[in-house]
């Protein structure tokens, strides 16, 4: 039965293509419809974020450089760590309402809802890519580029695959916990103050505490993008956690999401 349900999960949106593909279009575009600025937002809404910590911490706590990183903006050194964030903590954002604004459909059509938390993570992964592309390729004519670089697509599909899996959990658990909503909103906010974003870890004298940041995983990502990007190095022991950590994600997610999606009718 176990390897039956990840099978499925596993071929979701292969065997369900021109569902997945139009409900992500669908998705992708309808964050636009009726916007004055329509695609602009794409940029503007990271930049806007980042302009305000940029000021806040360059400008009002005067960190100007980052110990280790050379010359490099502080500003430069937040965003490479923020963009992949930010994709992260609107997967999981909109995870627990993904299932229950999909009400209808899923209660009334025979509607294969495994597709559901595959639309929910590729779309807000599609939006911050753009971002993320457009700072390496600034990055690359800045004289950053090096052949690390070709990690950068590995890491940031295992950043999804992660993202996958804890969307898939939450999508689950929402349907029964509806509390989960206010939960994972506040979670997120606590999770991006415990991930050394807007600050360099070395600002923290302890090095035991600093151990702690090793059991967060998206402190790992972050800084498997600074250093392969900034400092043309790959620190394998951050590699090593991010590679079984999303694959358990990913894999547990989609066991217990198709384990308990047939209850999902008869309480929504």
């Amino acid at each position: 039965m176990f390897f039956i349900l990840i099978r499925e999960w596993l071929w979701a949106p292969f065997t369900n293509y021109r569902l997945f593909h139009n409900f992500t279009k669908q998705d992708f575009f309808v964050q636009f419809t009726g916007s004055i600025g329509g695609f602009l937002w794409l940029f503007l809404t990271p930049l806007i974020h980042i302009i305000i910590y940029s000021f806040v911490f360059a400008y009002i706590f005067q960190l100007r450089a980052v110990e280790g990183f050379g010359e490099i903006a502080f500003v430069i050194f937040m965003m490479i760590g923020y963009l992949p964030w930010f994709a992260f903590a609107e997967a999981i954002g909109k995870s627990t309402g993904l299932l229950i604004e999909k009400a209808p459909l899923i209660t009334k059509v025979m509607f294969p809802v495994q597709i559901l938390p595959f639309v929910g993570s590729t779309v807000p992964y599609m939006t911050h890519a753009i971002g993320f592309g457009l700072l390496l390729v600034y990055l690359a004519f800045q004289g950053y580029l090096n052949w690390l670089w070709f990690w950068l697509p590995i890491i940031f599909f295992l950043q999804f695959l992660f993202t996958l899996g804890l969307v898939a959990i939450l999508s689950a658990l929402s349907v029964f916990l509806r509390d989960l909503q206010q939960l994972v909103a506040l979670g997120i906010t606590v999770w991006f103050f415990l991930t050394p974003i807007i600050y360099p870890i070395t600002m923290i004298q302890d090095e035991a505490v600093q151990a702690w940041f090793l059991l967060n995983p998206m402190h790992s990502f972050v800084n498997l993008y600074r250093e392969i990007v900034l400092r043309g190095e790959l620190p394998l022991a951050h590699l090593q956690i991010i590679i079984p950590v999303s694959l358990l994600s990913y894999f547990f997610g989609g066991w217990l999401f198709m384990k308990i999606k047939n209850a999902f009718g008869d309480v929504l």
